[in-house]
């Protein structure tokens, strides 16, 4: 069933309850789906219906909200990217767009808006980054998103009197799915849109579930306000963490997964990550023998189908219906804990966000008088990570740092530019001649004086 069904659903039931909350204001799931149903019937009448691709671009996190379920009530695919691309940058990542949303949609007066749905229709597809340089868009069908939400409210004790935080960009597939989640259920969704540190003690005191990723949760700590239970999304947290959140009183139901694969496994009690429902779990060697880590390998009905484009990126499949995202974790057997280790292709986390080093790195080699240039993730206490951008320049001077800024503005989204940026004579290398990426961190985190910082 769409998503969009779902709210209708909860219109007609309880029309007075608050279905979301944003920084133009409340809406009731009456008002919320009289919204939708008027911008569905705008789309079906410029043409936009079954199968058709939708590019949203929205800042307003309701106004986003409100275009991605019309085009599902209306049979059409969302594809959820920046606002701040411009058509060029959605033609280059998305080819052949059927249409474009880059302001908020209006309504059409007239008849409610019916489509008749398949379980293997494509639903939201939200943008993560790419090998080329372009973020890459991940398909799913609408099942592989819908029929998980069951487990999650049942894992994490959700329900339509709760009221859910969700303070993160809905571009993010963690804060896509927790807010078409909370509207599934009825409940209320909190969405304050960019930047609301400064508001969230506010919000903490009507929120009972928070979704966020892991270096967020000491923040809501320090307010817990009514708040009872906080989904991560991480493969792990750190231990005083969750002491902490038990001393407030918060209940932490944590998991790991990605875009791509989805739910993987969760963490609802503390005891360690165990296969999420539906999902079968392998941890396949990876590496030279004996490297003691292996590569993780998720079988479910939760995978997406991949890119759309056929665009290259770090899913895999086998025959047999396995996934793999390239992953690392400590050997698994069924029934025991899985222990991830980290993402096997070095991309940082940062603020929710997920940033493939390479995609920097091309764009920024580029650069006059840039020799080399290694991307790593340096830690920041309220992103998680920061990028950090190591030039390796042609001659003993490297290019001034607004150079390499203008060329990261002009190329990179911007979760994607660095925030700090240093030179050095050399990088060290493989045995291959790569640069050691591993190494450039570890010299980095301890000091080198021969990494210098550019101002």
């Amino acid at each position: 069933m769409p998503v969009a069904q779902h709210v209708m659903r909860h219109a007609a039931e309880r029309p007075s309850r608050p279905a979301v909350c944003g920084p133009q204001g409340e809406l009731t799931y009456a008002q919320f789906a009289e919204r939708i149903h008027g911008a569905a019937r705008h789309l079906l009448g410029r043409g936009i219906g079954p199968g058709t691709p939708v590019a949203i671009g929205l800042a307003d996190p309701v106004e986003l909200l409100t275009a991605v379920l019309a085009a599902d009530l209306a049979g059409a695919t969302p594809l959820v990217g920046d606002p701040a691309w411009g058509r060029e940058r959605w033609s280059s990542v998305a080819a052949g767009l059927g249409f474009h949303v880059d302001a908020p949609l209006p309504g059409t007066a007239g008849p409610a808006v019916r489509h008749d749905p398949r379980p293997g229709d494509r639903a939201w597809a939200c943008f993560s980054s790419g090998s080329t340089g372009r973020p890459r868009a991940v398909v799913r069908t609408r099942a592989s998103w819908t029929e998980s939400f069951p487990h999650l409210c049942e894992l994490a004790g959700i329900g339509p009197d709760d009221v859910v935080l969700i303070p993160g960009p809905l571009v993010s597939s963690l804060y896509a799915f927790a807010a078409v989640h909370t509207l599934a259920t009825g409940a209320t969704a909190l969405l304050p849109g960019r930047r609301p540190s400064r508001a969230l003690p506010g919000l903490l005191a009507r929120a009972t579930v928070v979704h966020l990723v892991p270096h967020r949760l000491p923040d809501v700590l320090e307010h817990p306000g009514a708040l009872r239970v906080a989904v991560v999304g991480g493969a792990a947290l750190d231990p005083e963490t969750r002491a902490a959140a038990v001393r407030a009183g918060v209940r932490v139901v944590s998991y790991y997964g990605a875009t791509e694969l989805s739910f993987v496994a969760v963490d609802a009690d503390g005891g360690g990550l165990r296969p999420f429902p539906g999902v079968e779990i392998q941890v396949r060697p990876a590496g030279p023998p004996g490297g003691g880590l292996g590569e993780v390998w998720a079988r479910s009905p939760w995978l997406a189908e991949g890119y759309l484009g056929d665009a290259a990126g770090p899913l895999r499949r086998d025959t047999d219906g396995w996934a793999t995202v390239g992953d690392v974790a400590e050997p698994y057997r069924v029934g025991e804990v899985l222990r991830v280790r980290g993402r096997g292709d070095g991309a940082i986390q940062t603020g929710g966000a997920t940033v493939v080093p390479e995609d920097v790195e091309e764009v920024l080699r580029k650069v006059p008088g840039v020799g080399d240039i290694v991307v790593i993730g340096s830690p920041h206490p309220s992103l998680g990570a920061v990028v950090t951008a190591v030039i390796e320049a042609e001659c003993a001077t490297p290019p001034p740092r607004a150079l390499l800024e203008a060329t990261a503005r002009g190329g990179l989204d911007e979760a994607q530019r660095p925030r700090r940026w240093y030179a050095v004579p050399s990088l060290p290398r493989t045995q291959t001649g790569k640069p050691a990426r591993a190494q450039v961190a570890a010299r980095l985190a301890g000091g080198d004086p021969d990494i210098r910082r550019l101002i």
